[in-house]
C-alpha cells in the first residue's frame, strides 16, 4: 500500500499530471501578464494546452550530426527532475512527508533541467547550439553560487534543518538577512527559469534559441513541459523556504495562493521591464554583486543566531 501511496504521489498527485496542469496555467498567467503589460489582450485560458498539443504532432528531426539517444533523452531528464522536486515539496507540506537532506536534494534535483538543456544543446552538434549550451553552463556556476549561500542562510536560520517540514514551519523572510537571501533567490530563480534578463542561453535575437535550435516535434514539447512545470514549482520552493510554507486549512488555502500569484507576477514583471544582459554581464552581477551580499545576509544571521543563544 505504501509503495502503491508514492507511485500515486508521484504520476497523479501532487507529481506529473496536477505538476503539468497548474504548471500550463502558469504559463498562461505569464503570457496573460506579458499581454497586458505590452498593452495586448493576451491568449484564451486553454492556448498552453493548444500549443502543447500542437507540438506533439509534429515531426521530430534528429539532427544528423548529433548524439541521437542523448539528444532524446536530455529533455526526458530535465522533466522527470522537475516533477521529483514537486512531488517532494508537496509531500512535505501536505502530508508531513520528508526525510533527513531532502533539502539538499531539492537542490540539486533543480540543477539538472538546466544540464538537460546544455546536455542537448551539445549534442545536437550544431554550433549555435554549441554556444547557447556553453552560455548556459557558465549562467549554471554563475547563479549557483548565490543560490547555495542563500540555502545555508536557510538552515541556519531554521535551527540547521535540512529537512523541508521543519523548515517550512520558520518564515526565514521576518528578519532583514531573511528578506536579502529572498529576493537573491528571487534572481537566482529567474536565471534557473531561462528567463529575460537572463536569458542569454536562449537568445531568440541572437543565436535563434540557442540549445533548442534543433528541437522540434515531441522533444521540443517536453523542453516546453519543462519550463512550465518549472514555473510552477520554483514559487513553491521559495514559500517553503522563505514564507513559511503552503498552508491549506481555512483561509490559509487564499494566503497560499495569493503568495504564488504575488510571486509569479514578479517573475513576469521582472521579465518584461528589463533588457537582456551578456553572459559576462550576468556572471559579473552573481558573482560580484549578489554572492557578496548573500554572504553578508548569512554573517547577519549567524550574529543574530549567537545573538540569540546569547539572551537565552
Amino acid at each position: 500500500m505504501e509503495i502503491t501511496r508514492y507511485i500515486f504521489a508521484f504520476l497523479i498527485f501532487p507529481g506529473f499530471l496536477f505538476t503539468v496542469i497548474v504548471g500550463l496555467f502558469s504559463t498562461w498567467v505569464d503570457r496573460k501578464v506579458t499581454a497586458r503589460v505590452q498593452w495586448r489582450v493576451g491568449p484564451p485560458l486553454m492556448q498552453p494546452l493548444y500549443d502543447f498539443v500542437k507540438l506533439l504532432g509534429k515531426e521530430t528531426l534528429i539532427p544528423a550530426g548529433g548524439s541521437r539517444a542523448v539528444f532524446l533523452s536530455a529533455p526526458i531528464v530535465g522533466l522527470v527532475a522537475v516533477i521529483l522536486v514537486s512531488t517532494i515539496l508537496w509531500l512535505a507540506n501536505l502530508w508531513g512527508t520528508a526525510f533527513v537532506g531532502d533539502l539538499i536534494v531539492v537542490v540539486y534535483l533543480l540543477v539538472i533541467p538546466s544540464l538537460a538543456i546544455m546536455i542537448g544543446g551539445l549534442a545536437s552538434g550544431n554550433p549555435l547550439a554549441t554556444t547557447g549550451a556553453s552560455r548556459e553552463m557558465k549562467l549554471i556556476l554563475a547563479y549557483e553560487l548565490p543560490f547555495l549561500i542563500c540555502m545555508a542562510t536557510v538552515i541556519l536560520k531554521s535551527g540547521m534543518s535540512i529537512k523541508l517540514v521543519e523548515i517550512a514551519k520558520t518564515p526565514i523572510i521576518g528578519s532583514i538577512s531573511g528578506v536579502l537571501v529572498a529576493l537573491i533567490a528571487l534572481l537566482c530563480i529567474q536565471a534557473k527559469l531561462g528567463f529575460v534578463p537572463f536569458d542569454v542561453a536562449e537568445a531568440e535575437t541572437e543565436i535563434m534559441s540557442g540549445p533548442y535550435i534543433e528541437y522540434s516535434g515531441v522533444p521540443l514539447a517536453v523542453f516546453k513541459l519543462t519550463q512550465a512545470t518549472m514555473l510552477f514549482t520554483l514559487p513553491i520552493f521559495l514559500i517553503t523556504a522563505f514564507l513559511g510554507g503552503l498552508n491549506f486549512s481555512g483561509w490559509g488555502i487564499l494566503w497560499t495562493v495569493l503568495k504564488y500569484l504575488a510571486i509569479l507576477v514578479l517573475i513576469v514583471v521582472i521579465k518584461n521591464t528589463n533588457p537582456r544582459v551578456r553572459i559576462d554581464q550576468a556572471v559579473k552581477f552573481f558573482w560580484y554583486y549578489l554572492a557578496p551580499v548573500a554572504a553578508a545576509a548569512f554573517v547577519l544571521a549567524v550574529f543574530g543566531q549567537i545573538y540569540a543563544i546569547s539572551w537565552l
